[in-house]
C-alpha cells in the first residue's frame, strides 16, 4: 500500500509499504477514507521529535471504513465508518478510568522510554515517534487500529468525512484549550496562532461566551480564518507590539485568559528578543517560547495560561511572572475520547464550521511530500491539507 513516511529532517516520501495485519483480538484494520497533515507533523518533518526512524509511517488525523476485525470483536463490524482519536487507550488503567486518556498507562509500547523522558509513561500515539509507541500512522491507504474497542467512534448517519475528520485531533484540542482557559461570559481571551487548532479554539471560546477574542497572527489566510471563526480583534505580531495592543484592547486590564496554540514552532520575536530566542535555541537545544512568553506577560494577574500547543522538551519560562502574578498554567495532550460525544453534538447542531479551514485536498498520497512543503511554508494560501486516499 501507499503511505507517507519519514526518512529524516525535511525528507517525507510516499513509499510502498506492507499492508497492516491483525495482531490482537482488539484490533481492527481500516481502509482510510480521509486523513490530514497536522501542524504537529511539521515538528517531525523539522526533526524536532526524537526517536523517529527512517520509514516510519506518519499521520495521526485519520478515519476510515472497517475492513477486518480481531477474533470476537463486536464494537464495530465490517463496513462501519469510524473516526480514530490520535491517542490510543486501553480503557482499563487508572488514568483511562479517570478520563485522562492522553496519559493512558498501558497503550504506549515504549512506556519506559517515555517515563525516562517525562517521569511517567504517556499514551501511545499514531505516527508520532517511538517515544509514543512506534505505531504506524494514518497517512496511508490502510491502518491497524489497536485497542479499537475503546477510543474510536462510529460516524453518525448523515455526516460527511470532512465534517468529522477533525474530531480525531484539532477540534478537541482547540476545545480543550478553551476549556482549560475556563472561559466565562464576557471574558477577554487572547489566542496565539490562528492555524487549525487556533481556528477551533476561537470557535470554542465563542461558544463558551467570550466577549472579546483576540487572535495573534500574521499570515493573511489565517487572519481571514480567525475572523470567520469569531475573533473580534486581530494583532499582527509582525507589525505590532502584542503586549501593548492587548493592553489597549482590554483597557489596561489584560486578557482574562490566554491560549498558546503555537507551541515549539513559535516564531516572530523581533529585534533583541528575537536574537535572544534564536541564540537560546542554538546554545541549549531548548524550544522556541515566543508565544508562551508573550502569553504569560499579557494575561492579567490571577489569569489562566492554557497551552494546547505542543512542546516536546525543556523550555525556559518566566516563573517570576507566573508566581508573582498568581497565574494558573494548564496544558497536556488532548483527552480526545472525553470530548467525542459533546463535540459530535455540536457538529450535528451546526454550531461549528468544520470545513472552511481546509484549503488543499488530494486523492493521491503521492502528492503528500509536496503538500507537506506547501503546508509548512504556508504557500499557495495553504491552511490545512486533507487526503481522500480511497478516492
Amino acid at each position: 500500500m501507499k503511505a507517507l513516511c519519514w526518512h529524516g529532517t525535511n525528507d517525507i516520501r510516499c513509499d510502498q509499504v506492507p499492508d497492516p495485519t491483525i495482531e490482537d483480538a482488539r484490533d481492527v484494520i481500516i481502509k482510510v477514507t480521509a486523513c490530514a497533515i497536522c501542524g504537529s507533523d511539521l515538528h517531525l518533518m523539522d526533526g524536532l521529535m526524537p526517536t523517529m526512524k527512517s520509514g516510519d509511517v506518519l499521520g495521526h488525523e485519520f478515519m476510515g471504513e472497517v475492513v477486518e476485525t480481531g477474533a470476537g470483536f463486536t464494537k464495530f463490524k465490517k463496513g462501519d465508518k469510524i473516526v480514530v482519536p490520535f491517542n490510543i487507550n486501553c480503557g482499563e488503567c487508572r488514568q483511562c478510568r479517570l478520563g485522562n486518556y492522553s496519559v493512558c498507562e498501558r497503550s504506549n509500547r515504549n512506556g519506559a522510554m517515555a517515563a525516562a523522558q517525562f517521569g511517567y509513561p504517556t499514551a501511545g500515539l499514531f505516527g508520532y515517534s517511538h517515544l509514543t509507541g512506534g505505531y504506524a500512522g494514518g497517512q496511508a491507504e490502510y491502518v491497524r487500529v489497536p485497542m479499537a474497542d475503546v477510543a474510536p467512534m462510529k460516524v453518525p448517519e448523515g455526516l460527511s468525512d470532512e465534517e468529522v475528520l477533525f474530531l480525531t485531533d484539532i477540534f478537541p484540542t482547540g476545545y480543550q484549550g478553551a476549556e482549560h482557559a475556563e472561559v466565562r461570559d464576557g471574558d477577554i481571551v487572547a489566542i496565539w496562532g490562528a492555524g487549525p487548532v487556533g481556528y477551533f479554539a476561537i470557535q470554542s471560546a465563542k461558544l463558551m461566551g467570550a466577549g472579546t477574542i483576540i487572535a495573534i497572527e500574521t499570515v493573511p489566510e489565517r487572519i481571514a480564518l480567525a475572523k470567520k471563526a469569531g475573533a473580534t480583534h486581530i494583532i499582527d505580531f509582525a507589525n505590532e507590539d502584542v503586549y501593548e495592543r492587548i493592553l489597549e484592547i482590554s483597557g489596561g486590564k489584560g486578557a482574562d485568559s490566554v491560549i498558546d496554540c503555537v507551541g515549539m514552532e513559535a516564531s516572530g520575536a523581533h529585534g533583541f528578543a528575537g536574537l535572544i530566542d534564536a541564540a537560546k535555541e542554538k546554545l541549549t537545544f531548548s524550544e522556541r517560547t515566543t508565544a508562551l512568553d508573550q502569553a504569560i506577560r499579557a494575561v492579567r494577574p490571577c489569569g489562566i495560561v492554557s497551552v494546547p500547543g505542543v512542546y516536546g522538551g525543556p523550555v525556559s519560562v518566566n516563573m517570576g511572572s507566573i508566581v508573582q502574578k498568581g497565574l494558573t498554567l494548564k496544558s497536556g495532550q488532548t483527552h480526545v475520547k472525553r470530548y467525542l460525544e459533546p463535540l459530535t453534538k455540536l457538529i450535528l447542531d451546526k454550531k461549528v464550521d468544520m470545513t472552511s479551514v481546509i484549503s488543499h485536498r488530494s486523492t493521491d498520497l503521492a502528492d503528500g511530500p509536496e503538500l507537506y512543503k506547501t503546508f509548512k511554508n504556508k504557500t499557495d494560501g495553504c491552511t490545512k491539507v486533507v487526503f481522500h486516499p480511497a478516492g
